[in-house]
């Protein structure tokens, strides 16, 4: 049996990398939605619910019928305040300032879509950063690695000297939980590997 043509919902490099690094053939269909909270939407709730609406929308695109998308989409929430990705410097290091000498969460949601049929995952992640002086989140803005990362940070850049302690999904926080994903992949048929039979 043809195993179906897995397409990515992104065109991140990180989401990009971390299907490879699994051993994952796949094309990409980048998808461009409207990541605005509604209101009273939880960081959780809103990270899977982009994942979704990313796969959908990648899927309703396709011309062809056996496939499957994966969407995923990640939130950084501190408190009460959802960081998305930065608008500019300012909002940059506004975020750097609040996510500063305490603890957030990353969450993010991966979703798969075939057919009528959807499934969703959940990480959720605790990340502790030491201090960050302003000299520091200005030197790292200037850096460029800041642009397009939820929270203001990538955790597999530059982004590391800042993290005292993690717990939870380090792939999560890049952006691709490879154990969420690689669940959602066997239920719809795409094991990552299997086990060799007794020889």
């Amino acid at each position: 049996m043809t195993q179906p043509t897995l397409i990515l919902a992104s065109a991140s490099p990180r989401r990009t990398q971390l299907l490879a690094q699994i051993g994952v053939t796949f094309a990409q269909a980048p998808q461009e939605i409207d990541e605005t909270p509604a209101k009273g939407e939880s960081a959780m709730a809103l990270a899977q619910r982009l994942a979704l609406e990313k796969a959908r929308a990648a899927y309703a695109a396709q011309d062809q019928s056996d496939f499957i998308v994966l969407g995923s989409d990640t939130v950084v929430v501190t408190g009460d305040a959802i960081l998305g990705k930065p608008e500019n410097a300012d909002d940059a290091l506004h975020m750097l300032a609040l996510l500063s000498n305490r603890s957030h969460r990353v969450c993010t949601g991966v979703s798969l879509v075939s057919g009528n049929r959807s499934a969703s995952r959940l990480s959720v992640t605790e990340v502790s950063f030491r201090e960050i002086e302003l000299k520091e989140a200005q030197a790292y803005w200037e850096t460029g690695e800041p642009q397009g990362k939820a929270g203001a940070y990538a955790i597999q850049g530059l982004g590391a000297v800042f993290v005292e302690q993690i717990s939870g999904s380090y792939s999560g926080v890049m952006g691709l939980p490879l154990y969420e994903t690689a669940q959602l992949l066997a239920e719809f048929g795409m094991p990552i590997f299997s086990p060799s039979g007794a020889s």
